[in-house]
């Protein structure tokens, strides 16, 4: 009962009470009908007068009777039986047929609702207005989730607003350390000692890592405000994206692949675009295994484009596949900072599909490697 719907829990609820209340009723004049054939066949075959029914009938007729009356009185009462039931039965079917559709119909209202609340994003919440010709409780309901939305775009705009501030603030002091770490680097220094070199060092790869995130950030944070209305050559896209992290891949022996042949074109941002296909590649030669390979394709499918990343790294376990594109989340975190990298970018890459309207999952991983699809609108949401 739980997983009906409400339309469905409407008509079944109708049609219980009315099939009660017909069945009801249909023992009520049945009992009524049954009592007073009877007395019809005992006052013709017996003669027996009472202060509510009695038939008088001279003796030379009673003779002329039928001799089966008694019996197509029996039948009566079958076939008033049968009736009385046949006709409750068709009144709770096609009171249900009834229900059904004007219940559909009095909820057409509520489904206009839940459809427009499944296209609310993140990115578009101050789109979302409430209709007025609406009748009364489903208008209060609609302002009250409207007032709702308003409060959720204040809260996102101010979150929004404090990353890219922050991320601002941490971007010049970080940049001023990183100068004159380097600056102190190219400076000769016969007399620092060992423990000292390491820990200038250590400061460079952190610093350096802070202004990864501090740029990711940014990046996430100035996201919505570019437009996604160009022309995009995906098999071209691909093409640059591989052949800029070609020298990555030369470090650890591991071969790019372009499987997308053909012209596939898309609508939205070149350059969100090729920062998709650049982190899942990044990440692909990442956590591959030294000689392993690195395949990129892309399918043009009816209204959608399909992306494959694959790779022969050590896949993903199960447990974390639903995870892995949360922020800051690693599968391996001894791994993942040896090989660098801020745990935002798949986090990135979710985002940027869903400005697009589009999906992203992982299609296999296994030991023998890991595939991410990420299907795309042809024009832009």
């Amino acid at each position: 009962m739980k997983r009906l719907s409400l339309q469905w829990r409407l008509t079944l609820m109708t049609a219980v009470l009315i099939a009660a209340t017909c069945i009801f009723l249909n023992l009520a004049l049945s009992r009524a009908g049954m009592f007073y054939m009877d007395k019809l066949g005992q006052a013709i075959f017996h003669q027996t007068p009472t202060a509510d029914f009695m038939i008088s009938i001279p003796g030379a007729d009673v003779e002329q009777l039928p001799p089966d009356f008694e019996i197509q009185i029996n039948d009566t009462k079958k076939i008033f039986t049968l009736s009385s039931w046949l006709i409750t039965l068709l009144i709770t079917l096609l009171s249900g047929c009834i229900t059904y559709f004007v219940s559909g119909y009095a909820l057409r209202p509520l489904r206009s609702f839940s459809d427009r609340i499944t296209q609310i994003q993140a990115e578009n919440l101050m789109q979302y207005q409430s209709e007025e010709q609406q009748i009364p409780e489903f208008q209060a309901l609609s302002h009250s989730f409207e007032a709702m939305v308003r409060r959720l775009s204040d809260a996102f705009s101010s979150l929004q607003e404090f990353n890219g501030n922050a991320a601002h603030e941490f971007r010049t002091p970080l940049a001023m350390m990183q100068a004159q770490l380097e600056l102190y680097e190219e400076t000769a220094h016969p007399d620092m000692d060992a423990e000292t070199a390491e820990l200038l060092a250590m400061l460079k790869e952190q610093t350096e890592r802070l202004s990864k995130l501090v740029k990711t950030l940014l990046e996430m944070s100035e996201m919505n405000t570019i437009e996604r209305a160009d022309a995009v050559e995906l098999t071209a896209l691909i093409e640059e994206v591989l052949a800029d992290l070609s020298p990555m891949a030369e470090k650890r022996q591991i071969s790019l692949l372009q499987e997308a042949t053909g012209e596939v074109l898309l609508q939205g941002s070149d350059i969100l675009l090729y920062r998709l296909l650049f982190n899942l590649v990044e990440n692909a030669i990442r956590y591959n295994k030294e000689g392993g390979a690195v395949r990129v394709s892309a399918e043009e499918r009816a209204d959608t484009v399909e992306i494959l990343v694959q790779d022969t790294g050590s896949g993903i376990p199960e447990a974390d596949r639903e995870t892995v594109f949360q922020p800051f989340f690693r599968v391996d975190k001894s791994r993942s900072r040896a090989y660098g990298g801020v745990g935002l970018g798949l986090t990135l890459v979710r985002k940027i599909v869903e400005l697009h309207g589009g999906t992203i999952r992982i299609a296999k991983s296994d030991a023998q490697g890991t595939t991410f699809a990420v299907t795309l609108p042809v024009h832009a949401a």
